[in-house]
């Protein structure tokens, strides 16, 4: 048996990418020094986050193929349900666009998303055609400061979100997928001039939330998912930043309040999909839990920035009243029930990236996106 080392692997996998039609043509490795960047002019005020969450990368939803599927541009992976993308979604203008709204509402924090977004200098070969270069981003993160926005980074490293990792995404649990989170997050540290917090995600890891369409399903769960994601936050504590993440895992695992570090912020989302309501006494549907897990998680000590949306949920387009309600019920609702010490802020995410593909060149999204922005703002009055 032939043992690779790192660097062949890593080469390896560059050349399978390459082969699928999402590679830049970069050899992996570290060989550029990523240009210091000084800390962020602009902090939220801790008790008073006003964070909006946006996408830069859309990967975080693909049935990523493996090297032995062929090229996506010769349409062999023709049988994916959905297909990587292999070039950015947004365009500069648009992104300026929609971050400038956000500045001018109130807001004094972005979330990013990065995906496949970002130029990560120790594995180039996760960029796309037009991915940002560590250059650009910097200078969109001081631009953004300028603006009166803290920016803070997010890397999805749940198993139901985690194609933009490529060929690692079918490699969870193993030392190569171990030293690729590593390398990622210690990148995107240094990018950010080393932030104070860094969102690993970490939501939606159930079978159920996995499309049925994907050809290649990995689900986490008890000691396996404990292990990993401890090395995740670990690995981000050690950078000096404190990891914050979706609450999900505590929904149906009585352990979570006891086993999670109190240091991880906590982000649960709310979005009434089945229409049941905020009333904890009156919701009727199983959504209650995620209502008693803000309770839960306060009486426990954990800080927390709970995350509303308008994007309507399934049995809300089925009774066609959207879910423009949600962020001010969220707020009214946090306020209400989490203890001043520890309720942090909020977050609106608009969750547009779904639409993208099929929105593509029309403007319907980005005005969803600014629409979430003013709800929010007029929530939070």
């Amino acid at each position: 048996m032939t043992i690779m080392n790192r660097r062949e692997f890593l080469g390896q996998s560059a050349a399978g990418l390459s082969v699928l039609g999402l590679g830049v043509g970069c050899t992996p490795g570290k060989d550029k020094r990523i240009p210091k960047m000084a800390a962020q002019t602009t902090v939220a005020e801790t008790g008073n986050i006003r964070s909006i969450l946006l996408h830069l990368g859309s990967n975080m939803w693909c049935d990523f193929p493996s090297v032995l599927m062929g090229s996506l541009a010769e349409g062999g992976t023709q049988f994916l349900s959905r297909k990587p993308e292999t070039k950015m979604v947004w365009a500069d203008s648009e992104w300026r666009d929609i971050t400038d709204h956000i500045a001018k509402a109130g807001m004094n924090m972005l979330v990013i998303d990065l995906g496949e977004g970002l130029l990560y200098p120790s594995h180039p070969e996760l960029a796309v055609e037009g991915t940002w270069s560590v250059e650009k981003m910097q200078r969109e993160i001081e631009r953004l400061n300028k603006l009166g926005l803290e920016v803070i980074p997010k890397l999805n490293f749940s198993t139901t979100h985690n194609g933009w990792m490529g060929d690692y995404s079918h490699m969870v649990s193993s030392k190569p997928y171990y030293r690729m989170c590593e390398d990622v997050i210690g990148d995107v540290m240094e990018i950010f001039g080393y932030p104070r917090f860094f969102h690993i995600g970490f939501d939606e890891e159930t079978a159920s939330f996995q499309d049925p369409r994907f050809g290649y399903v990995c689900v986490r769960k008890g000691e396996y998912w404990w292990k990993d994601f401890l090395h995740i936050v670990n690995t981000v504590e050690k950078h000096g930043a404190r990891p914050w993440m979706w609450s999900d895992y505590a929904w149906a695992n009585e352990d979570f309040i006891d086993r999670c570090p109190k240091s991880v912020v906590q982000q649960n989302w709310f979005y009434d999909e089945a229409n049941g309501g905020f009333d904890i006494e009156k919701n009727p549907t199983d959504d209650v839990r995620i209502l008693r897990t803000y309770l839960a998680l306060d009486k426990a000590g954990f800080d927390q920035v709970p995350c509303g949306t308008n994007w309507a949920g399934w049995a809300r387009k089925e009774a066609g009243i959207g879910a423009d309600d949600v962020i001010g019920k969220l707020v009214a609702f946090g306020r209400e029930h989490i203890s001043r010490e520890h309720l942090w802020g909020f977050t609106m995410a608009t969750w547009e990236v779904y639409v993208w593909k099929q929105l593509k060149g029309r403007p319907e999204y980005l005005q969803k996106i600014r629409e979430g922005i003013d709800l929010f703002a007029e929530a939070l009055k």
